[in-house]
């Protein structure tokens, strides 16, 4: 079994580089480099949250110069990604469809029974889309027998369909809206697409090399949780048979008291060289979403601040991670008002750490980029922390 030492330093590296994060344009440019992003990935979170443009195309954007949002949409609709779900719902490469199989198992399996007329709809809901081609929510009759509750109250047809969905029997795109357009999955999936079964071993061993790809370093915890719906998860027991063969290593971090991490072989003695560019990122980006990572690589405490109450927040509803280098130096606390093409920054919190011009140009760059792809031409930053900071980044935008 291989073991490697490694500093905090050295660990910030390679995860920085399996994120896509080593410098602006690491997949290249155009279309083709976001094909290669979600490729290396594996996935791409899915958030319907539109403060800002949404979490999937930040997340691009983040990594491939002067990206288009309709780059995402033609590489689903020539076959090459598809949406569903791996721990949440995201983009995947379309040569990896057959694992999602056993998530679409575990969804079916583990749930309650259903009744007969619910499954009667489910069955006359499939059988229009299987004739009558994609459909949405609202080519559906209302079928609602009591009023709303709320959002998350949908309504029958809707329930089926989601069921539908989730079983792997339809397959969803979306419009330009980013509401969900129902096929059926022949109608989407390529004819040269593996759609067999993995075992529950060749699963396990996929997401551990998908996830390690993507993360660079990882827990067994991270690794497990991004099979979390599917059946028979082997994860945890998959890591330590591959750790065995040597087809991964053990890593331990020096001054980092933690259980076993992991990371691909292929990192060992890898020469990582990051640009000390900045990144605004999203709160759903792969780099962002297990909290103690990065208080345990990055020193960085960081939570999404739109579920807590507003009397508890402390940075603001949607605060974004801004990463210079390897070092997280602010949270940009945004919002896109699309009417006056206008980028809100209601506060641009600076964590206690040394800028100097350089730091603070490439920043300002990349909120002048950022309001770019919000389609914004305006910046206007209501708060900080740093007035000194705030100045020098006000110049410049």
């Amino acid at each position: 079994m291989k073991q490697v030492t490694l500093t905090k330093s050295q660990a910030r590296k390679i995860i920085l580089h399996a994120a896509g994060l080593s410098k602006r344009g690491q997949f290249g440019k155009g279309p083709e480099a976001v094909y290669k992003l979600i490729d290396h990935l594996g996935f791409i979170q899915i958030d319907t949250n539109y403060v800002i443009e949404r979490a999937h195309h930040h997340t691009i954007a983040s990594r491939v110069p002067d990206y288009k949002l309709e780059w995402l949409e033609e590489l689903q609709a020539d076959g090459r990604i598809f949406e569903y779900f791996t721990s949440d719902a995201g983009y995947i490469p379309m040569h990896n469809f057959r694992y999602s199989l056993p998530v679409k198992q575990g969804f079916s399996s583990s749930r309650k029974p259903i009744p007969q007329p619910e499954i009667n709809l489910m069955n006359k809901v499939l059988d229009r889309i299987t004739r009558e081609g994609p459909l949405m929510v609202k080519d559906f009759d209302n079928d609602r027998q009591t009023p709303s509750a709320g959002w998350w109250d949908w309504r029958p047809s809707k329930v089926a369909l989601e069921r539908l969905y989730l079983d792997g029997k339809l397959m969803v795109t979306r419009t330009r809206e980013f509401l969900k357009v129902y096929d059926v999955p022949m109608n989407l999936i390529p004819d040269d697409i593996d759609t067999s079964l993995p075992t529950p071993e060749e699963f396990a061993r996929h997401v551990i090399r998908r996830e390690l790809t993507a993360l660079g370093i990882a827990y067994p915890k991270e690794i497990a949780w991004r099979a979390r719906y599917a059946k028979n998860n082997l994860v945890k027991k998959e890591l330590e048979k591959l750790a065995a063969a040597g087809e991964i290593c053990k890593v331990v971090i020096d001054g980092l008291k933690a259980s076993p991490l992991y990371m691909l072989p292929g990192y060992n003695n890898k020469k990582i060289q990051l640009s000390d560019e900045a990144f605004i990122l999203s709160p759903f980006d792969v780099l962002n979403v297990f909290r103690h990572r990065l208080r345990d690589f990055f020193d960085f405490d960081y939570q999404i601040e739109c579920f807590v109450p507003e009397a508890k927040r402390k940075y603001g509803y949607f605060s974004l991670p801004v990463l210079v280098g390897d070092t997280f130096v602010a949270r940009m606390d945004s919002k896109a008002d699309r009417k006056q093409r206008e980028l809100v920054i209601h506060n641009l919190h600076f964590e206690p750490v040394q800028l100097e011009k350089p730091e603070l140009a490439k920043i300002t760059d990349a909120i002048n980029r950022f309001a770019k792809f919000n389609q914004c031409q305006t910046v206007v930053i209501k708060k900080s922390n740093n007035k000194g900071y705030l100045k020098a980044i006000k110049e410049g935008i």
